[in-house]
């Protein structure tokens, strides 16, 4: 029992759990903006209803194929991925960007290989070629 306890109360699975929480409650905020704002947007700018084209189908040997429903949910899918990445993805990678410009560079690529290496190296790790002795944050005379 021991052992069912420590997996369980593992900080990752309390995480991931939290996580499946946030995502699934996420998807459906982004579900609604889509279906109650975005895609009636789109149905007024092109013509006053929303897209729907579940009717198209074509038969094969007495075999429907729905290729409609089908473009519905690619389109949805492009509509959501859309909406993400406009009003989620950007606007956090731009937030986060705030932070990183702080940060002093810890590497800097060598002038022969261009691998990275640490910024206080002599040597490259990678092709060994002696690196200049000057420090990279000294200026040089002018």
């Amino acid at each position: 029992m021991t052992g069912f306890k420590k997996f369980i109360m593992r900080g990752n699975l309390v995480e991931l759990a939290v996580a499946v929480v946030v995502g699934a409650t996420f998807s459906g905020l982004i579900q609604a903006l889509v279906g109650d704002l975005i895609t009636p947007l789109i149905g007024a700018i092109t013509g006053g209803k929303k897209p729907d084209f579940s009717s198209y189908v074509f038969t094969v040997n007495g075999a429907q194929f729905k290729y409609g429903d089908f473009i519905n949910h690619v389109l949805s899918f492009l509509i959501v991925a859309a909406v993400v990445y406009w009003l989620v993805v950007l606007p956090m990678t731009r937030f986060l960007n705030l932070f990183d410009s702080k940060k002093e560079a810890t590497e800097k690529q060598c002038p022969e290989c261009l691998s990275d290496i640490p910024v206080e190296a002599r040597r490259c790790a990678f092709c060994t070629v002696e690196l200049s002795t000057v420090p990279a944050t000294a200026k040089p005379p002018a």
